[in-house]
């Protein structure tokens, strides 16, 4: 089994130059609504995290989920239409001049999406699905890989070689908590700077505190712990973070109880940049 010591030897400059080139050596944000719900809805959205990123001097790329495949039941929302979603992340690109990411579920949807967005991003539970990874790696996009709430942050060196492996080395991974009994997720931040050995690291601070496996059938959440998950992982050294946002949470489609109000947006980047800015320091 390859030890960390010797993957991080094999990290290539390409890989570093390129997040480099998207970070700006600042806090990279990744933002955005959980799923679009609409032109009008995802443009808000847009238009308000991306302006404050400007003005902040962030990076940031912008996400949304195009379709939401991991449902807990049959009468939750999955989207309005692949293609009339990724047509619109499109636009949003294209009007706002911002690299934008979106989850893929199967290998055929790899190569659908990339005509749309810049990232490719790896759902939790689907991190160690090989087609998957190799698929997303061979359309030339980045790929951000979920870790599973299921493995330890060391294990997430394979999901990264599989990439790598499939000829692709720009690569990130993203914590998003670990299943801690039947309902209720924790961060060990010391998987931090693990995975930062290996791959440029995102801090997931919105899906990280959900309440998953309600009995209801809709996950729950503790948005107020959000800005103490940020502080601390920002201090840990992470590279990126990553908030799912709402103006209107409690009429969000999906994911709405663990989402960072949209009000509440430029206080938080204000605060992790700043503590960025020291660590980094």
């Amino acid at each position: 089994m390859m030890d960390l010591q010797t993957f991080s030897n094999k990290q290539t400059a390409l890989q570093k130059q390129a997040f480099t080139e998207v970070s700006k050596g600042k806090l990279l944000v990744i933002a955005g609504p959980c799923v679009v719900e609409g032109e009008k809805e995802l443009f808000e959205v847009a238009d308000r995290v991306i302006g404050i990123c400007r003005e902040l001097g962030l990076p940031i790329i912008f996400k949304a989920s195009y379709r939401k495949a991991n449902r807990s039941r049959m009468d939750s929302f999955t989207g309005i239409g692949d293609a009339e979603a990724l047509a619109l992340l499109g636009k949003v690109r294209e009007k706002y001049g911002v690299k934008v990411i979106t989850d893929v579920h199967t290998a055929a949807e790899a190569s659908m999406a990339a005509e749309f967005v810049d990232v490719l991003q790896i759902p939790a539970f689907l991190c160690r699905q090989t087609d998957l990874l190799v698929a997303a790696a061979k359309t030339g996009c980045t790929v951000n890989i979920k870790k599973g709430q299921f493995l330890s942050a060391e294990s997430m060196i394979h999901a990264v070689q599989k990439v790598r492996d499939a000829g692709n080395d720009d690569v990130w991974v993203t914590e998003r908590g670990t299943t801690f009994g039947y309902e209720d997720l924790v961060v060990d931040m010391r998987g931090i700077p693990v995975m930062r050995s290996f791959a440029p690291t995102v801090m997931d601070l919105t899906h990280s505190l959900q309440r998953p496996n309600q009995t209801s059938g809709v996950t729950g959440g503790t948005p107020h712990f959000i800005e103490s998950l940020g502080r601390a992982a920002v201090a840990a050294g992470v590279d990126a973070v990553f908030i799912e946002t709402h103006p209107r949470p409690s009429e969000a489609l999906s994911d709405g109880a663990n989402m960072l109000h949209l009000d509440n947006f430029a206080g938080l980047l204000k605060t992790l940049s700043k503590i960025h800015e020291v660590v980094r320091s």
